[in-house]
Formats: structure tokens, C-alpha cells, sequence
């Protein structure tokens, strides 16, 4: 296993290069700053008028449209949404300089083969193990948010320098840049959403809510016990993992932990998660995503319009009005 630190960038491979980055959403308007902030000349690719144009401008960065962005830039981040891509990438490959290094933040397009690059492209994967939020937030503080690294296409010879650069350049070498594959990266960071991260985790909570709820307990308490002090707990395994954990909460918890965890987490979950990584790996996720959204995501609509109408969401709302230091946090 290789994790790179900044000792091991080479300062020069992208030295007075401009770097397009295409996307002002939340990695995009993180990449861009780190990037500025680091020394490089960054333009930020946006629909001429739009809010992420109008955004990028106030944040002191040059603006142009998608395919004007690109014209001699050294590297171009893709950082749009993943089902835009594909389009995004046809309108502007005809515009992209011979042995430009094409750079993406998760490798769905290229391992799913929604992209084919040209092949006088670099072709590079840069991936934060974070938010663009926290990206941007612990660049400020002198940190950096781990990242993930992968070449698919070599065609300089140079693709590996130029991606680490661009990790370094927006902090990741501080927390460290681990060596990976783009169906590494694809397939584990999807699986850990819909798995642990995203889907297991809220739907512990909301289920653990529905419990205590429906046996008669207040919704304020459940909203505490089961959502609230989540953070408390992701924050020591964070910190110090298992360890710090069981260090930090009490015999009893511990107890608990481990004798009834299992039996809420058991063989038959672990059955379902091998279910979803297959599904993952032979692409039927991806399929499924992709028709979803050319059928114009009306499922998707209404599964995320009951979500967001679920009494752990009104009883939340009330109480993080009480503890306006949490919108703050941000």
C-alpha cells in the first residue's frame, strides 16, 4: 500500500499551468479555492449568468463557459454531477489541448464506460474522502482531507506527477493520498454510501427513532438519543477508532454494544451488504441510476420527498432551532 505526502510531489508538473475546473457545486467551489489559494491559475468552467458563474465570480475567481474554459488548460476536473458528465465531457473534448490531463473526483463515468476519454488524454482520479465543505474548511485550518488516487490513462507518461500536484495543491497530502484503482474507488465509495455511510447510517436512525416513538416515548428524546448524539460517537472513531470509543463512553454502553449490536447489525445485514456490493460490481446499480434519471428521477422524487416529511425531520427541525451553533459549525 502507497499513501503519498507532500515530500513526495513534484513541485514543477504543473508549475504556471492552468487547471479548468469544471463545476462550482460543492467539490468544484473547494478544488478551486484550494488551488487559488496554493498558487495555481484556476478558471472556473460555468454556464455564463448562471449561480454558479455568479458564485465563482464573487469568490474572486475568473469565469468562462465550459468550452472556452478548457482551451489551453493543462488539466481539466470534472466535477459536476455524475449523470451531467458524459454530456459535459462530449461538448468540450473537441476543445481540450493535445495531452491535457482529464481529472475526476469519483470514477463512475470511466469505470461504468459512460466516458471514453480521448486518447491523448491523461486520464486521472483525484478523489476526497470528504465533503467539498470540509475540503475547503481544513485547507484553511492547515489540514487536509485524505484523498484517493488512480491513473486510467497514461498517455504523457506524466499522469501520476500531475495528479498528485493537484491533490497537494488542494491539501490532500496532508492527510494523505492512498494509491487505488478507479474501480476501487468506484465500488467502495458507493458501497459505503448505500451501505454504512448514507443509507445504513440514517436508516438506523430513523428506524431506532420509530421504535422508541411508537412505544410511546417522546419524539424529542428519541431525536437525541438516536440522531443527535450520533456525532458524539462518529467523532471518537474518527479520533482514535474502536479503541477511543469503548475509552469514552461508559461500562454499560460497552455492554450493551457488544452484546445486542450484533443482533441488530447480524449475519443477515451482512448477507444484504454483499447483496448491494454485487449489484454495485456487475453494474446494476449504475443501470438503474442512469434509467432512473433519464425517466427524470420520479421515483427518486418521491422517495426523497418522504424522507424529508418524516417526523424525526420535523422534531429536528425544532430542536436544532434552539442550537443555532450547529447551522454555524458549517
Amino acid at each position: 500500500m502507497k499513501i503519498y505526502s507532500a515530500k513526495d510531489v513534484d513541485q514543477k508538473a504543473l508549475k504556471g499551468a492552468t487547471i479548468t475546473i469544471i463545476g462550482y457545486g460543492s467539490q468544484g467551489r473547494a478544488h478551486a479555492l484550494n488551488l487559488k489559494d496554493s498558487g495555481y491559475n484556476v478558471v472556473v468552467g460555468a454556464r455564463k449568468g448562471g449561480a454558479s458563474w455568479k458564485k465563482a465570480q464573487k469568490d474572486g475567481l475568473k469565469v468562462a463557459e465550459p468550452i472556452d474554459a478548457v482551451v489551453g488548460a493543462a488539466l481539466v476536473a470534472l466535477l459536476t454531477p455524475d449523470l451531467t458528465q458524459a454530456a459535459v465531457y462530449n461538448e468540450i473534448k473537441g476543445h481540450m489541448a493535445t495531452g491535457a490531463t482529464l481529472l475526476f473526483a469519483h470514477g463512475f463515468n470511466i469505470h461504468f464506460g459512460q466516458i471514453k476519454p480521448r486518447k491523448d488524454l491523461d486520464v486521472v482520479l483525484i478523489a476526497p474522502k470528504g465533503p467539498g465543505d470540509l475540503v475547503r474548511r481544513q485547507y484553511q485550518q492547515g489540514r487536509g482531507v485524505p484523498c484517493l488516487i488512480a491513473v486510467a490513462q497514461d498517455a504523457t507518461k506524466k499522469a501520476k506527477k500531475k495528479a498528485l500536484a493537484y491533490a497537494d495543491g488542494i491539501g490532500g497530502t496532508r492527510g494523505g493520498v492512498l494509491e487505488t484503482t478507479f474501480e476501487e474507488e468506484t465500488v467502495t465509495d458507493l458501497f459505503g454510501e448505500q451501505a454504512v455511510l448514507c443509507g445504513g447510517a440514517t436508516e438506523l436512525v430513523v428506524k431506532g427513532f420509530e421504535v422508541l416513538t411508537e412505544a410511546g416515548y417522546k419524539p424529542e428524546a428519541a431525536y437525541y438519543e438516536c440522531l443527535h448524539e450520533l456525532k458524539l460517537i462518529v467523532d471518537l472513531l474518527q479520533e482514535g477508532g474502536l479503541a477511543k470509543m469503548h475509552e469514552f463512553i461508559s461500562e454499560t454502553a460497552k455492554w450493551g454494544d457488544l452484546t445486542r449490536g450484533p443482533r441488530v447489525v447480524n449475519a443477515a445485514t451482512k448477507k444484504e451488504m454483499k447483496k448491494i456490493l454485487t449489484e454495485i460490481q456487475d453494474g446494476t446499480f449504475a443501470r438503474q441510476w442512469i434509467r432512473e434519471t433519464k425517466a427524470g428521477k420520479k421515483k427518486y422524487t418521491k422517495l426523497m420527498n418522504a424522507d424529508l416529511r418524516h417526523p424525526i425531520e420535523k422534531v429536528g427541525k425544532q430542536l436544532r432551532a434552539r442550537m443555532p451553533w450547529l447551522e454555524q459549525g458549517k
